[in-house]
Formats: structure tokens, C-alpha cells, sequence
């Protein structure tokens, strides 16, 4: 190569940055729709590490978060590839990375973001509604038969009893002991706020993201990959397909890789009502 690179005319070829777009929703939802998932994403980072050319992967992040399962699965294959094809992993972070979205960017060995990025929402969250007053209020008697007393847990159509709530407390104590200890394995002695700050569910503007430790400077996608690895690299794009209405999705704010164009209005309606209000946490 080295005496090809001598011969009048001849270029080497640039260096490549894979760009993988991780946007939207982490999981599958409550009701019908689907958002950024392993097995969908799977191949898509495969095809990302690959290449001779290939210096570097930057993930385009913007998620409020979701899923924590796949969360874990997704980053842990980020990791996986970077070590076994000694490629390093850059995230950056535009709209929101918090919760889910902040555990993908944990996946990178440098994390970036803008000033006004919200980031963090380290923490686990369930949310629902309390309906029995509302079928009490028409006459309506609500039935479940079931094999054990703990089957129907958490049923909003009946009042919350505090043996439950006690153990959905205890399955989110393991869940976020994971990922309290995920943000110290892979962020280290860069984090420099107090423990009782950092894991408090709070989330954090890019500026005070920084300061804390959570991320490691601000700069856009191209303009620090191209100090990194001069300005003649090239980008290639990478994400998951989407069909006619996951364009149509995507335009309204709200995704749905998958393309499923069988699903009723109603179906559609609600998936976006929750996706609405995932992002409505963050002001988004």
C-alpha cells in the first residue's frame, strides 16, 4: 500500500464514520406500537462496524427513554462490536438522552451533547392511572379471576393495595441498582457530582450534564468527527427502515419502525398519546 500511495495520481481513500440514528422510544409499548429494539437494530450495528475504512461509529442520539431490557441489550452489543473490531463508539446526544436514551449513550467511550440537551433521568419509573372510582361512579363491577394474589397486581380498575406497591418497589430497586452501576462502570472518576444528586431521577440541561460529569463536551456529530479524523471523512447512514407510515410517523413526531399499516386508528391514536407523552416529561 505504501509504495501504491507513491505512484502519481493515486489517492487514498478517506476514512468512513457509520452514523447509526437511535430515535424514538426504547421497547416495545404498553399498547400497540414499537420502538427502537434489539432484533430490529441488531443487524443495522452489524452492518455499522463493518468496513475496511470504518474509524469510527457515531450513534445520533435522541430518546426520552423506555425499556430498560432493551436498553441493556442494545448497548451491550455497542460495546460488544467496539471491542471486537477495535472500533471506538462516539455518541451524541441532540433533543433528550435521558433515562433509556442516556443508558444508549453510555455504550460510547465519548459522550457530546448541545448546551440545551436535556440529559440523565437516572432512575426507574412506572406510571399508570387509578380507574376504580371512575367504574364505581357508573355501576360497573370489575372481575379477575386469577391463579394466584398476586396475578392481577397493579390492576388499575381496582385501588392500589400496598402489598403490591411494595413489591413493584422491589423489582425497581434491582432495575435501578443495574443501571446506577452501568453509569459508574462506564462513566468512572469523570462523574463529579454527589451520588445522592446524580441518581435522583432528576434530569439536567447539557451545560450542568457536563459539569456533572455525564458527558464530555458539546460539539455537533460532523464538526467532531472531522477534528478527529480530518475533514475529508465520509459519513455513511445507517438506521431502520421504515415503510409509508413510518414516514407518516416519523413527520408527526412519533415512530414506529416496524411500518405495521394494519393497525386501527384508535390503535394509532393511543400509540401516540403515549409516545406524546413520554417526550412531554422533557418539555419535548
Amino acid at each position: 500500500m505504501r509504495i501504491i500511495s507513491r505512484i502519481p495520481g493515486f489517492r487514498r481513500r478517506p476514512p468512513t464514520v457509520s452514523v447509526v440514528r437511535l430515535s424514538g422510544i426504547i421497547g416495545g409499548a404498553a399498547m400497540v406500537r414499537r420502538g427502537l429494539v434489539h432484533q430490529s437494530l441488531a443487524p443495522v450495528l452489524e452492518k455499522a462496524f463493518s468496513g475496511r475504512r470504518t474509524v469510527a461509529v457515531a450513534l445520533a442520539i435522541n430518546s426520552p427513554g423506555g425499556s430498560p431490557v432493551q436498553s441493556d441489550l442494545i448497548a451491550a452489543h455497542i460495546i460488544t462490536l467496539s471491542r471486537e473490531r477495535d472500533i471506538p463508539v462516539f455518541a451524541f446526544c441532540e433533543d433528550v438522552a435521558a433515562s433509556g436514551g442516556y443508558w444508549l449513550a453510555l455504550s460510547a467511550g465519548e459522550i457530546y451533547a448541545n448546551q440545551s440537551t436535556i440529559v440523565g433521568s437516572i432512575g426507574v419509573v412506572t406510571a399508570g392511572f387509578g380507574l376504580d372510582r371512575l367504574i364505581e361512579r357508573f355501576g360497573i363491577e370489575r372481575r379477575v379471576y386469577t391463579t394466584g394474589p398476586k396475578k392481577g397486581m397493579l390492576d388499575p380498575f381496582r385501588p392500589a393495595d400496598p402489598d403490591h406497591v411494595e413489591h413493584l418497589r422491589g423489582v425497581h430497586a434491582v432495575l435501578f441498582e443495574r443501571f446506577r452501576d452501568f453509569v459508574a462502570e462506564r462513566r468512572g472518576h469523570r462523574l463529579a457530582a454527589p451520588e445522592d444528586e446524580l441518581y435522583s431521577g432528576a434530569f439536567w440541561s447539557g451545560s450542568q450534564a457536563l459539569e456533572y460529569g455525564l458527558i464530555d463536551g458539546f460539539g455537533s456529530l460532523r464538526s467532531v468527527m472531522r477534528e478527529r479524523f480530518g475533514t475529508s471523512v465520509r459519513f455513511r447512514q445507517f438506521g431502520m427502515r421504515r415503510g409509508v407510515l413510518g414516514r407518516l410517523q416519523r413527520a408527526t413526531g412519533w415512530s414506529d419502525p416496524d411500518g405495521a399499516a394494519d393497525r386501527t386508528w384508535a390503535d394509532e391514536l393511543l400509540a401516540a398519546v403515549e409516545t406524546r407523552t413520554m417526550w412531554g416529561r422533557f418539555g419535548l
